[in-house]
C-alpha cells in the first residue's frame, strides 16, 4: 500500500509496523480502550488486533488488563513507551500530506467521506442479516 511505502521509513527508525502505528493513534485519541473498541475505531475484526496488541504488549508499547467492571474484556493502556511515540511519530502526518500533494482541509473532508461510506456499508451489512455471511 502507497501508505505504508510513504510511512516506512519514520515507522522503520520508531522499530514498529504501520499496523501497530494505527493502534497507537487510536489509544492517543482515547487510552484504556477495549480491543473491541480499538478494532472498531480501525475498522477490524477483533481477532486481527488481539495478536497485534499482544506483540505491542511485548515491546513494552502497551499493556492489556481485564476490565474491573466486565472480566470478559480486555482494556488496553498506553505504556510510558507507547505515549513517547506519539511526540516522535508526529512528522508522520505531515509525511502524508506532502507525499499526497493534497491540502489538509482536502484531505479532512476526504476523510469525513470515507468514514462515511465505511459507516453506510456497515449500516446496510446490519439491516441485511443474508450479507454477514461474506
Amino acid at each position: 500500500m502507497a501508505i505504508n511505502r510513504a510511512y516506512k521509513p519514520v515507522l522503520d527508525a520508531l522499530e514498529i509496523t504501520y499496523p501497530q502505528y494505527l493502534v497507537l493513534s487510536a489509544l492517543w485519541e482515547g487510552d484504556g480502550q477495549t480491543i473491541g473498541a480499538v478494532a472498531e475505531r480501525l475498522g477490524l475484526d477483533s481477532s486481527n488486533v488481539t495478536p497485534l496488541v499482544k506483540r505491542m504488549e511485548a515491546a513494552g508499547l502497551v499493556s492489556r488488563l481485564r476490565n474491573p467492571h466486565d472480566e470478559r474484556q480486555v482494556l488496553v493502556h498506553l505504556t510510558d513507551a507507547g505515549r513517547g511515540m506519539q511526540a516522535r511519530s508526529a512528522c508522520l502526518g505531515q509525511t502524508l500530506f506532502s507525499a499526497a500533494g493534497m491540502s489538509v482541509e482536502r484531505l479532512v473532508r476526504l476523510n469525513a467521506e470515507v468514514q462515511a461510506f465505511r459507516d453506510s456499508v456497515a449500516q446496510f451489512v446490519a439491516d441485511h442479516p443474508d450479507n454477514k455471511a461474506a
